[in-house]
């Protein structure tokens, strides 16, 4: 949550295909905060064409609900990227994911092409970072336009353009999460870790959520729809951490009522700095309480 933008929850960000018709019927009844319905790497090169189609017809739809609406296009330089943009744009999604942004330079002219093709003030852009250039300038691409609303990692290209190995814990690329977290929170928009590609760990799975959590990252993309309801989990303030934050701000006006900048709690001393992050635990709560 910034200044700028109104907290939206991103805990669970699902890719879906949209060539494939009954996944994107199921993803009408999953408890998931957004969609992005595929038109690149879930997508056969000869499917391509009905896939956009039937992206859009989605998007026109209504029937998602209050899920967050996105459509990932084919990216910038592909034969199919124009085409994509421009109908996507028309259809006016929350959102349009654009694979592989590398710089400033293209996230302005991604905007100024979604300006051409008519998409509506509230259709935002949300920029992969997948390649070491884009980690590097990752800061530059979030403060490029105010149309960006979202960072998204792709953490599978990441290790192939890197050349690195996957492991439990991620120490091959901690430094490019961290650096995207640092990039997101400075320009104020939000910011979403990868993929886990093992459909069947279950336990590696939420080892790898709790660790995007423990970074900053505001969710994490997902490839099947039983990872949705264990991420929601994770990235949600807990009862407890509610009723401490709750505990937090009574102390502290409290202390203001009697003409005291600070307080103490169960010994601790609270400062405005603890102030606004309760807060902002509350509007969290209060923001994905709103969703049911």
């Amino acid at each position: 949550m910034t200044e700028q933008t109104a907290y939206r929850p991103r805990r669970s960000v699902l890719y879906m295909p949209s060539s494939n018709e009954r996944a994107l019927e199921k993803a009408k009844t999953l408890p998931v905060d957004a969609l992005i319905l595929d038109l690149e790497d879930a997508v056969a090169p000869e499917a391509k064409e009905a896939a956009r189609e039937k992206a859009c017809a989605a998007v026109r739809s209504g029937e998602y609900g209050r899920r967050e609406l996105t459509i990932r296009v084919n990216g910038l330089g592909s034969q199919w990227h124009d085409a994509d943009l421009a109908a996507a744009a028309a259809a006016g999604p929350d959102a349009i994911v654009v694979p592989k942004v590398g710089s400033a330079d293209e996230v302005r002219a991604l905007v100024e092409a979604m300006d051409a093709a008519g998409a509506p003030e509230r259709t935002r852009l949300w920029a992969m970072v997948e390649t070491p250039v884009a980690v590097l300038h990752a800061e530059e691409i979030a403060r490029a336009s105010d149309r960006l609303a979202c960072l998204v990692l792709g953490t599978n290209d990441l290790y192939k353009e890197l050349g690195a190995t996957f492991a439990p814990g991620r120490a091959a690329i901690q430094t490019s999460l961290q650096l995207a977290v640092l990039a997101a929170r400075a320009a104020g928009v939000s910011v979403v870790d990868g993929v886990y590609n093992d459909v069947k760990d279950a336990g590696g799975f939420l080892a790898e959520a709790r660790q995007g959590r423990e970074l900053g990252f505001d969710g994490k993309t997902l490839i099947h729809p039983g990872q949705v309801e264990p991420c929601n989990e994770v990235f949600a303030p807990s009862a407890a951490q509610v009723e401490q934050a709750r505990a937090v701000i009574e102390a502290f006006e409290a202390a203001q009522a009697q003409g005291r900048g600070v307080a103490t709690l169960d010994g601790r001393l609270i400062e405005n700095l603890h102030v606004d992050s309760a807060r902002k635990v509350l509007a969290t709560a209060e923001a994905i309480a709103a969703l049911r």
